[in-house]
C-alpha cells in the first residue's frame, strides 16, 4: 500500500498560492541608499500585474526605535530575519542598484539557496555573473 507523500513547507505555499490564483510575489532587495530606485521598482513590478514586498524602512533614517546603538543593532537583526521572511514568501527577486554589499550578496546567495530566481537592475553587479 502507497502512502501519500507528504508536502514540504514550500510546497504546501506553493499550492496555496495556487489555490488563491495569487500573481506572482517579488521581493526587491538591495542597499537602502537606493529607496528611490526601489520605490520605481515597486511602481513598475505592481504596474506589471506583480505582488511586491520589499524593505519597508530605511535603517540609516534617524528614528526613534533606534535611538542607540543596542536598539539600532536589536532593531537591524529584526529587520534582515524579517526580510529573509519575505524572500521565503516570493516567487523570485529583483536586486535594485549598481552596488552589491555584504548584506545584499548574503540575500541573493539566500535566495539562490531556496532556488529563487533573481533578476538584477543592473545585471553587471550579480556575484555570479
Amino acid at each position: 500500500m502507497a502512502y501519500p507523500q507528504q508536502l514540504t513547507p514550500e510546497e504546501k505555499l506553493a499550492d496555496a498560492k495556487r489555490l488563491l490564483s495569487l500573481p506572482r510575489i517579488v521581493v526587491i532587495c538591495g542597499s537602502t541608499r537606493f529607496m528611490p530606485e526601489m520605490n520605481e521598482a515597486d511602481l513598475r513590478e505592481t504596474a506589471a500585474g506583480r505582488i511586491v514586498v520589499k524593505p519597508g524602512c530605511d535603517p540609516k533614517s534617524p528614528h526613534g526605535l533606534r535611538s542607540g546603538p543596542v536598539e539600532a543593532e536589536a532593531l537591524k537583526a529584526r529587520l534582515d530575519d524579517l526580510h529573509r521572511a519575505k524572500i521565503r514568501l516570493a516567487d523570485e527577486v529583483l536586486v535594485v542598484g549598481d552596488y552589491i554589499g555584504d548584506s545584499t550578496r548574503a540575500e541573493i546567495a539566500y535566495a539562490r539557496s531556496l532556488a529563487r530566481p533573481v533578476r538584477f537592475t543592473h545585471p553587471e553587479v550579480d556575484p555570479d555573473a
